[in-house]
């Protein structure tokens, strides 16, 4: 019997519940997995009537209540600390950048929304200052984590995917979905994440999920 459940949204655009399915699945956590479609309208009433912040992802894990994909990772971490670099600085890089992760880079998640079904599209109208800025940010936090952190790994703080990865491997499928080509050093990562079997796992996931979960919000953008 499970021990606790994990609401998340339809995969195929839910960015923050890839977020906190990563990390409970990297934890370990014995929880059941519930997928609520998100609405046209950004209004999904059954969200709202399970999760205090009616959002996704939820998490339920013996008693105790999570939610926001931070606060998830954080007590995933406590369930299972090396999710977290073990190396003091290495561990302070990790969580300064997941919150930047959790807190910024708007002008990229407003532009280009998930969507797992699109593929090296790029943006009709282009990009512009905002977006760029965003990603000349990811790119350099990318690059400097891997160089200073990576010991020559795949992952930003080497060979085993953290939570840091975590909280960026939606921003590495929106940059494969809308041809987004940062540096070299960056390239190889997002090529290393989506290689992932966890991450694979959940694009396959999301590629089955019925067409009548599609969502005009995401599917129309030119």
């Amino acid at each position: 019997m499970a021990e606790g459940r994990l609401v998340i949204g339809t995969r195929r655009y839910s960015s923050w519940s890839l977020r906190g399915w990563l990390a409970v699945r990297l934890a370990a956590l014995d929880v059941e997995e519930v997928v609520i479609p998100l609405s046209n309208d950004g209004n999904t009433s059954a969200i709202r009537t399970i999760s205090p912040n009616g959002k996704v992802p939820y998490l339920e894990h013996r008693g105790s209540v999570v939610w926001e994909s931070i606060a998830i990772c954080e007590y995933c971490a406590d369930q299972a600390p090396a999710l977290w670099p073990v190396a003091p600085r290495a561990r302070a890089f990790a969580r300064s950048i997941a919150a930047e992760m959790h807190a910024g880079f708007r002008a990229v998640r407003a532009a280009m929304p998930m969507n797992v079904g699109r593929h090296a599209r790029p943006l009709a109208g282009g990009t512009n200052d905002d977006i760029d800025a965003d990603i000349a940010r990811i790119d350099a936090i990318w690059t400097e984590a891997r160089l200073d952190f990576g010991q020559g790994g795949a992952f930003l703080f080497g060979a085993d995917f953290t939570l840091a990865d975590a909280m960026y491997a939606p921003i590495v499928s929106r940059f494969l979905s809308y041809g987004v080509t940062p540096s070299p050093e960056s390239v190889a990562y997002m090529n290393a994440v989506r290689a992932h079997p966890l991450v694979d796992q959940w694009y396959q996931a999301a590629l089955a999920e019925p067409k009548e979960w599609r969502n005009a919000r995401f599917e129309d953008i030119p």
